[in-house]
């Protein structure tokens, strides 16, 4: 689950991270009035969606006076922006931080991550802040340094400062920005972040090392857990579709194909995207229906997939083991009823009662096509779709 960045810099704030002082705005009028009570003569009109790239695509304004407050509000409050990270569709912005300018002496980069390879949380600094990360590697990958953090230990304090003076943090301000290293880790682990970036960290030539951006991600499966966090959902960056998915326990992400897929696993799901990419088809979505899925979730999977306009047609790609073949069978026969089906059906089922499976769907009387592998699925449905 992503935050916005305001939300972010709020959390890091209880982790003892310096921010610059700002708050959200939802309309022009409030975006004055923030700026009034900020004070000074430079302020910050940055868009809040959920996307990097904001400042590239126009997103991030700064503002010399009320009236620019006014003008840059007026001007980013439900423009669709582009960003390299949102596609060529944008999105549309909804709200603003309204930030005080800051003395920016220096711009760094600091990003968290867990690192699967070593089973660790990595720091990973950069002093090339302002910049995607994955430019910095690909052109210098010599500036960027990482700490691997044992999990048993947690982040030492000589590690932060390591890491401080290797991006050539001043000297004199090492060990508030090694402070800082340090509470951001505290936040990461705490709060089970799948990722924490910031980009840029400054120092300022007031002497303030601070998060002039904050980007947090947050590891879905532990939100059980952080329901203050839970809070701070955005339903309106994220996609209709995804959302009714999550109501049913449906691991579900649109893509841009024509071939939606109803999968139990993730690793086969992406083998069955790959599949249909082998055979030159195009899938609409990642679908994992689970391993405990019952009729009324499979039907609940055929609205979802069914609502993508793009959808010509559907394989259902299903190893019964936990889940049985002839349950997911009569999930099918129930949700080909229910949703009016009138695009082509291909299934593959394998695995625990697959012959009562194959033989409910055989006596079903509806048209679907049955597949004996999984090349063999993926080859009819793209050759139904190219024909329809």
């Amino acid at each position: 689950m992503n935050v916005h960045e305001y939300q972010g810099k709020q959390l890091l704030k209880k982790y003892g991270a310096i921010v610059p002082n700002g708050h959200v705005a939802f309309n022009a009028d409030e975006a004055v009035e923030t700026a009034e009570k900020l004070g000074g003569k430079l302020w910050v009109v940055k868009a809040q969606i959920h996307a990097g790239g904001r400042g590239k695509a126009g997103g991030v304004k700064l503002a010399r006076s009320l009236d620019e407050v006014r003008a840059y509000a007026n001007e980013l409050l439900g423009k669709i922006l582009v960003t390299h990270q949102t596609g060529p569709e944008g999105k549309e912005i909804k709200r603003l931080l309204i930030e005080e300018g800051c003395p920016i002496e220096k711009e760094y980069y600091i990003g968290v991550v867990i690192d699967r390879s070593s089973n660790a949380v990595v720091m990973m600094g950069s002093e090339e802040g302002g910049t995607e990360i994955e430019e910095v590697a690909e052109k210098t990958p010599e500036k960027i340094f990482k700490e691997v953090i044992d999990p048993a230990v947690g982040m030492s304090p000589f590690q932060a400062r390591r890491l401080a003076y290797n991006i050539n943090i001043p000297k004199d301000k090492v060990n508030q920005a090694a402070k800082f290293m340090l509470g951001l880790y505290e936040a990461f682990v705490s709060n089970d972040c799948s990722l924490a970036e910031i980009n840029p960290l400054v120092t300022t030539s007031d002497g303030r090392v601070m998060a002039l951006d904050a980007k947090l991600n947050f590891d879905s499966n532990a939100l059980y857990r952080h329901k203050d966090i839970l809070e701070l959902r955005d339903l309106n960056e994220e996609d209709p579709k995804e959302i009714e998915a999550s109501k049913f326990d449906l691991s579900y992400i649109a893509l841009d194909g024509n071939i939606g897929c109803m999968v139990n696993g993730a690793g086969l799901a992406m083998a069955t995207m790959d599949i249909i990419k082998h055979y030159s088809g195009d899938p609409a979505n990642f679908l994992d229906v689970g391993g405990g899925a019952t009729a009324e979730k499979v039907t609940e999977a055929f609205k979802i997939i069914l609502s993508d306009e793009k959808v010509k047609g559907i394989f259902i790609n299903i190893f019964g083991g936990i889940m049985k073949c002839d349950v997911i069978a009569e999930g099918v026969v129930e949700a080909v009823k229910q949703v009016n089906l009138s695009v082509p059906l291909v299934v593959r089922l394998e695995g625990t009662n697959v012959d009562l499976g194959k033989k409910i769907l055989n006596d079903s009387g509806l048209p679907i096509v049955a597949a004996d592998s999984m090349a063999d699925g993926a080859q009819k449905i793209v050759q139904l779709v190219a024909q329809a």
